[in-house]
């Protein structure tokens, strides 16, 4: 359940589609948009919600191809376009877009709609918290600090990269542990979970949205094509995972934006997901071994996702009057799974950067 009865959910009709939006507070509060990421809906922002001053407003939507919101198809072609454009709708219903008094804050996947929406719809965000983003450059296939690609079709990255066995369980809703290499439930646990707070979260709840994912080459994990390049497969055009796939997904203009709102960058230094040394990254999981072939690293190395979003972040800086704009909080020992790790830890940043 919720980790309170105040944070529950309904339906909005945008001019997009229909969004299953989790909210709490009050209708006049403080707006704050939370983004939840992959496999996860807004209901994981439970724990951060309760953290928040009661005059703050939540909204956490269900992204489109999660939760209950509208089953849509998802065209890659855009990056994270689909959705940021969906959000966009949201605040538009919500009369909130355009008027820069929302503080939003993205966890991985979210992190990476809320870098597209500042490109695209710059006025609709008063302040941005990244909490773990995916990188500026999407997520596999790239090589260094500026985003080069290591194949031409982007090979390494997109719908082929998800785990047949993971899938195939997430689309039975399996809730067993059998197999933990493929269990929904292990995996989330052990990538996206609480960690040290595991005890405080409640792991039914969170599974139970989890399995909300839909499945299919339109949705998670999406289409992908043959490649000749290692490892011998390159996005398609649908569905989640390309959504994020470096041919399509490029938000590094952030670095040349003078939208002139402050940024926080919120990240753990256990991060197995959106890091140097993912473990989600064919780069990493060829240099370990586990998938055979691996060409090299002078071919494909680890892709440096940190290291590229400190680079993005810096050059937001260095726009004139941007210099105090950029915080880095880097958390010793924590993972990837921050809003359910350390729900007040978040709450405390997102509070201190949200716009007076």
């Amino acid at each position: 359940m919720p980790a309170s009865s105040d944070f529950t959910c309904s339906i909005v009709e945008t001019p997009r589609l229909s969004m299953n939006v989790w909210t709490s507070g009050p209708q006049d509060g403080a707006p704050v948009l939370l983004l939840h990421g992959n496999l996860t809906t807004g209901g994981f922002w439970t724990y951060v919600a309760a953290e928040l001053p009661d005059d703050v407003r939540v909204i956490a939507p269900d992204l489109r191809g999660f939760g209950l919101t509208d089953e849509v198809p998802i065209d890659a072609t855009r990056g994270l376009g689909d959705l940021s454009d969906d959000v966009h709708g949201l605040l538009e219903t919500l009369g909130l877009a355009g008027r820069r008094r929302v503080t939003g804050a993205g966890w991985s996947m979210g992190g990476g709609v809320l870098q597209q929406l500042l490109l695209e719809h710059p006025d609709d965000l008063g302040a941005l918290v990244l909490v773990a983003p995916v990188s500026p450059y999407g997520f596999g296939g790239t090589t260094d600090t500026s985003g080069t690609l290591a194949y031409p079709d982007a090979a390494a990255s997109g719908g082929g990269g998800a785990a047949p066995e993971f899938v195939r369980r997430l689309r039975e809703k399996d809730r067993s542990e059998d197999d933990p290499t493929s269990s929904p439930r292990v995996i989330l646990r052990s990538f996206y979970g609480a960690g040290a707070n595991a005890a405080n979260v409640d792991e039914e709840f969170l599974l139970s949205e989890a399995l909300t994912t839909r499945v299919g080459d339109d949705y998670y994990p999406g289409d992908s094509r043959p490649s000749d390049n290692w490892p011998a497969l390159a996005p398609g055009d649908r569905g989640v995972l390309n959504t994020m796939a470096p041919n399509h997904y490029d938000t590094s203009a952030i670095a040349q934006s003078t939208a002139g709102i402050p940024i926080t960058w919120v990240h753990g230094s256990e991060d197995l997901v959106c890091s140097d040394r993912s473990m989600f990254d064919f780069g990493t999981l060829g240099e370990l071994g586990a998938v055979p072939g691996w060409p090299g690293a002078d071919v494909l190395p680890p892709q440096p996702m940190k290291q590229q979003t400190r680079a993005m972040l810096a050059g937001y800086a260095a726009q004139p009057g941007q210099e105090h704009l950029v915080k880095e909080v880097e958390l010793e020992g924590i993972a990837h799974g921050l809003p359910l790790e350390v729900p007040g830890r978040l709450a405390e940043e997102i509070v201190a950067i949200a716009p007076r």
